[in-house]
């Protein structure tokens, strides 16, 4: 079968072409593989996904295109119906989502084209899909690189610096010094952002920097003992931050307090919520002085359900109490029938072994959990709280 003419390689901001079927295979799933003479659908390849939007045939029937993918220079297009082998269609491409990834896919290229020449790391990982864009390189950049990175790709947005696509000859290749994540062969596609970055590239790019509009830095961590870096560009950067600027005003409104206090304030809750959680143990503690005594020391076995919030170190502390002075089982329950039960069960003066509780609990009513003779601890859901504590009695 013949090569797919690549028609994105004309002009990325083709947005509909006219196209002849030469063959039409149904898929094992239902869906038919579609080839075509020439395309303006870019297939998935190179770590970028590929192309969404219709093809139109001569009764004006529109076919989604659900996928594009290229093997051996043969571009297939996966629809849910079959179309005619020597029909001619009508293909309009969703430039929205085309464009968008033009953005994002130069944006990325400014960035590590800048990483490589600043820090000498390699870009070696690339991923770009409708949510998210990653880049992985060899080596560990810290916050304020990154930072500074990202700085310099913006202002080289704003530079509005030309984007140049060539498919320069073997001759002319062997003088450009490009960045390339594998062996290429072939021709070869080099993408050169004059002053930025020079790399080999099959995807379409944005005519000048200035269409990036703007680079957002969202996570950078460390991976695999390099750094990942996930960025946004575009509308979708706009997007993001727009959203955090929401939720800030949004916080500014709870808080009733300004932008640039908004983290004093936050701090200040959460060293009141630990005060409170402390006080609350505390609390927790005395009530459980009083509920102690009130308990019939002649007992074997004791079980307490407690309220969802009673903290696990008070929980532990009343079977351990609890079982220096009763012969048998001696557990605490913590939570309700809604959410389940958090337990905690220790072996008392006769030494029982709790393990065989805690197969009784998983075989009859799924408990979760496990521990050792002297005590187990695990957690319970859907269950009746009354049936669990009155087979416990029983063994």
């Amino acid at each position: 079968m013949a090569n797919t003419l690549e028609l994105y390689y004309e002009s990325a901001y083709l947005k509909e072409f006219d196209a002849t079927v030469i063959s039409c295979s149904k898929g094992g799933d239902g869906s038919f593989f579609v080839c075509l003479d020439k395309t303006a659908f870019f297939p998935e390849q190179g770590g970028q996904s590929c192309d969404k939007g219709v093809l139109i045939d001569d009764s004006g029937q529109e076919y989604a295109v659900d996928h594009v993918s290229i093997k051996d220079g043969v571009i297939t297009h996966v629809l849910k119906s079959a179309l005619l082998e020597g029909s001619l269609i009508h293909g309009v491409i969703d430039f929205e989502h085309r464009f968008s990834n033009m953005q994002q896919h130069t944006g990325e290229h400014i960035f590590s084209g800048i990483v490589n020449r600043r820090f000498g790391y390699d870009n070696v990982g690339f991923h770009l899909s409708d949510n998210e864009v990653t880049m992985d390189y060899n080596g560990q950049l810290t916050d304020a690189q990154v930072a500074e990175v990202e700085l310099s790709v913006n202002k080289a947005i704003w530079a509005n610096v030309e984007v140049i696509c060539s498919f320069p000859s073997d001759e002319e290749l062997n003088a450009i010094d490009y960045r390339s994540k594998k062996e290429l062969t072939g021709a070869i596609r080099i993408v050169t952002i004059p002053g930025y970055d020079v790399c080999a590239c099959c995807a379409p790019h944005v005519l000048r920097t200035g269409e990036i509009g703007l680079l957002k830095v969202v996570k950078a961590q460390n991976y695999k003992g390099g750094t990942r870096v996930s960025i946004l560009c575009g509308r979708r950067a706009l997007s993001y931050i727009s959203l955090e600027h929401d939720i800030i005003d949004e916080l500014v409104r709870i808080f009733t307090t300004s932008h640039d206090n908004i983290i004093s304030s936050v701090d200040k809750l959460q060293s009141d919520l630990q005060d409170c959680k402390g006080q609350m143990v505390n609390l927790q503690n005395r009530l459980l002085d009083y509920e102690l005594k009130e308990i019939d020391e002649d007992l074997a076995n004791v079980f307490l359900v407690k309220e969802t919030s009673t903290d696990l170190n008070v929980l532990r502390k009343t079977v351990n109490q609890l079982a220096l002075s009763h012969t048998g089982f001696c557990g605490a329950f913590a939570g309700d029938e809604k959410n389940g039960y958090r337990y905690i069960i220790a072996s008392g003066t006769e030494g029982r072994d709790c393990k065989m509780l805690q197969k009784v609990l998983s075989e009859e009513f799924g408990a979760r959990g496990g521990g050792n003779s002297p005590m187990i601890q695990g957690s319970l859901c859907g269950v009746d709280i009354k049936a669990v504590i009155k087979r416990c009695q029983e063994f």
